[in-house]
């Protein structure tokens, strides 16, 4: 199979703000861990070498911070390293965790509040047993929450022709990671549709099942169709892969963090897996330890999808329209919402990359890219799902923009005025990564 370069599709919404040897997740622990950010601020990632060896049978860490558990085998030398440099410099061991995918074993320090992380970091750049120092990172997810539910129209699945696409394709036999918050498992939408659910935050607390931005972002994925009850996916036959990487910043909110080391948890646990995307809808900083696990998944064929903040710069012609603006979409206990923001765009990207992979599974990124961009991408009315399909199919037709518009305004009345429903998208199909 042709290996795809890395897609990383950068999503902005335009009509509303943004708002061993295959380790498992850790078991449960009676204490989830949730960063403040002025705390993460003060860690840092270290890399060590780490030489593939029987003894790595299980991935895990300590029972301090991130929340994984203890007990995972690794080399006398390497446990002897980390002590060694916590000494040398100062530092706290906070957590760590062997990254199989890269061959080494990552480190988070906790710098007391008098030393400079610029000056550490510079130290542990030039010390021979250090494969590579950071500064942890903070992302965010994208999406904003209105308070006010009600069912009605998916203007975006009808904008994209997602019904008419359906006629080819449904995403039968693509896999995709969500890595996110936690997702409602017992969602009557999603329970049939996922087949792992990993937590790298808080060791599948009972918090999982009800954090609300995963569990949208899947449902605009793969919410089952012709079940009776809701809405229906952009790509209802696919497979999920549920890894919780980013906490609630309170309960019940639709805003998260997540950090460089729990995203790096959930990348590599992805890698692992080997499934066909990864969708991310998370913006943060420039990350040196993401960017090489990114280009990794890319390197064995894995499609990235991830969303970042409108404020970010776009690349000249690179530009993508998705639906993100009143998106009706799951809630966790069993409910349903509309959520605006660049995360359900890139979801609704994903879903159709999805039905795109399920006609052809040779198809690379810049195949995906130019057939997303030759058939609305980059107009006002945006991707469109039904003839992408028939682009790949070689044959069939769509219905036109005049048909189409005359199901979109049909249906029981919206409770709200409607809107275009729009969001700008940044493709940077030959960029490693939006780290």
């Amino acid at each position: 199979m042709t290996h795809r370069r890395l897609l990383s599709i950068v999503l902005a919404l335009l009509a509303a703000p943004v708002w061993s040897e295959t380790p498992r997740a850790p078991t449960p622990s009676a204490k989830p861990h949730h960063l403040d950010e002025a705390t993460a601020r003060r860690h840092i990632l270290v890399t060590l070498p780490q030489k593939p060896s029987r003894r790595l049978l299980s991935a895990g860490s300590t029972p301090r911070g991130y929340g994984a558990k203890a007990g995972y085998k690794t080399s006398a030398r390497v446990k002897r390293m980390v002590g060694r440099l916590a000494k040398a410099y100062g530092l706290r061991t906070v957590d760590e965790w062997p990254i199989k995918a890269l061959d080494v074993h990552c480190v988070v320090f906790e710098l007391p509040g008098d030393r400079s992380i610029a000056e550490i970091l510079a130290l542990l750049a030039r010390d021979p047993r250090v494969e590579s120092a950071q500064q942890m990172g903070l992302f965010r997810v994208l999406a904003q929450r209105y308070d006010d539910p009600y069912f009605g129209l998916q203007h975006g699945i009808q904008s994209m022709q997602i019904e008419q696409a359906h006629l080819w394709a449904r995403g039968e036999g693509v896999e995709i990671a969500v890595i996110d918050t936690g997702v409602d498992l017992t969602h009557p939408e999603l329970e049939e549709r996922i087949v792992d659910a990993e937590d790298f935050v808080d060791e599948r607390s009972p918090s999982f099942t009800g954090d609300i931005h995963g569990t949208a972002v899947a449902g605009v994925i793969a919410s089952t169709a012709n079940n009776g009850i809701g809405i229906i996916g952009v790509a209802p036959a696919a497979k999920v892969l549920a890894l919780k990487a980013c906490w609630p910043q309170q309960n019940r909110s639709v805003a998260a963090l997540c950090s460089s080391f729990t995203l790096a948890k959930a990348i590599s646990f992805a890698i692992l897996q080997r499934p066909d995307i990864v969708n991310h809808s998370l913006a943060g900083p420039p990350d040196a330890l993401l960017s090489r696990l990114l280009s990794r998944a890319s390197e064995l064929g894995i499609i990235v999808i991830s969303a970042a903040d409108p404020a970010a710069p776009e690349g000249p012609g690179l530009r993508l329209n998705a639906p993100g603006d009143e998106i009706l979409t799951t809630m966790p206990f069993g409910a349903y919402d509309f959520l605006s923001g660049s995360s359900l765009a890139a979801a609704h990207v994903s879903g159709l990359v999805a039905l795109l992979l399920e006609h052809d599974r040779e198809l690379s990124a810049d195949q995906i890219l130019a057939i997303l961009r030759d058939t609305g991408g980059t107009s006002a009315q945006g991707v469109n799902g039904c003839l992408a399909l028939a682009r790949v199919r070689g044959s069939g037709s769509c219905p036109g923009p005049a048909l189409a518009a005359r199901r979109e305004n049909s249906g029981p009345p919206r409770l709200r005025p409607a809107s275009s429903g729009r969001g700008s998208a940044a493709v940077q199909g030959k960029i490693p990564s939006p780290w």
